[in-house]
């Protein structure tokens, strides 16, 4: 199918879409998202989601209810099977950040698997559409968020390599995912709330028909491969994905609420700051999107 990607985005004067990256990201000026928007708007802020991936709306002051209600206009929103210190869940709008059980900041925070190249909640049977992260403290400089495209890696393929993965599925795993990521291991509740699942390898893009891979660091093994044949297959294409003609850096601003497409896109934090010295506080929000096909 072909490439349904718009030349440019129609916005209404109310906010401005500038580009920030051909591979994927825009800047969203004009646009205070603690109020609430309109279906226009709402169509608007699809429109060039669409297009860039990766929207930055600038320069936001939001409440956890106002950023609640601005992702629940995209989708139902999503729990994490991970938990918290205290085993409690997580609550719908929970805090990323580079913090120890009193509040300083660690080099060694209770999950680091946001360090990794990953797309979200792959290992769910329904997977996220999309996630919003809201900076509420940032470091002087660093703590980059990068994204890769997931879609321009596949269309880079040859075509050999593509007749090869056509039919593959892939089998995703929270367990597995905390292994890949060393991370403290995944508690029998955690197993018991998200068993593995299968997806295909070569994902379509539900509202542009684009051919993408489905890859990242919640991939197990290759269904039907044997472990470390299909292990490596996985590997070479993330490395593939990973090369810098298709990666995005996005640069942290004050205020900045970044909403960015988990069906086209792997993403990875940058631990290009000293973690032990300065906070980074993030407040998430994920969107529920659709099966895999």
């Amino acid at each position: 199918m072909a490439h349904v990607h718009p030349a440019h985005t129609e916005t209404p004067a109310a906010f401005e879409a500038r580009t920030l990256s051909a591979v994927a990201g825009a800047e969203i000026l004009g646009i205070d998202l603690s109020q609430p928007i309109d279906d226009a708007m709402k169509d608007s802020i699809l429109a060039a989601f669409q297009t860039h991936h990766v929207l930055a709306f600038r320069d936001q002051s939001l409440s956890d209810v106002q950023q609640h209600a601005f992702s629940k206009n995209f989708g139902p929103l999503e729990e994490h099977v991970h938990r918290m210190r205290n085993g409690s869940k997580l609550p719908l709008v929970h805090i990323v950040n580079n913090l120890d059980a009193d509040g300083n900041p660690t080099k060694t925070p209770h999950t680091h698997g946001n360090y990794y190249w990953h797309t979200d909640k792959s290992y769910h049977e329904i997977p996220s559409l999309a996630t919003l992260l809201h900076a509420i403290v940032l470091p002087p400089s660093g703590g980059d968020t990068q994204f890769a495209n997931t879609r321009m890696a596949y269309d880079a393929l040859p075509e050999h390599r593509k007749r090869e993965i056509a039919e593959l599925r892939v089998v995703h795993s929270w367990e597995v995912s905390r292994r890949n990521t060393k991370n403290k291991p995944a508690t029998e509740t955690e197993i018991r709330d998200r068993p593995p699942v299968i997806h295909p390898l070569v994902r379509t893009h539900p509202d542009t028909g684009d051919k993408t891979l489905y890859i990242g660091c919640h991939t197990s093994h290759i269904e039907g491969m044997p472990a470390e044949e299909g292990r490596t297959l996985l590997q070479e294409l993330l490395e593939h994905t990973e090369q810098p003609q298709f990666i995005y850096t996005h640069k942290w601003l004050p205020g900045d609420l970044v909403m960015w497409d988990n069906r086209c896109l792997l993403h990875q934090a940058v631990a290009n700051f000293d973690m032990g010295a300065h906070p980074r506080v993030l407040h998430r929000t994920v969107v529920r999107g659709s099966k895999p096909f």
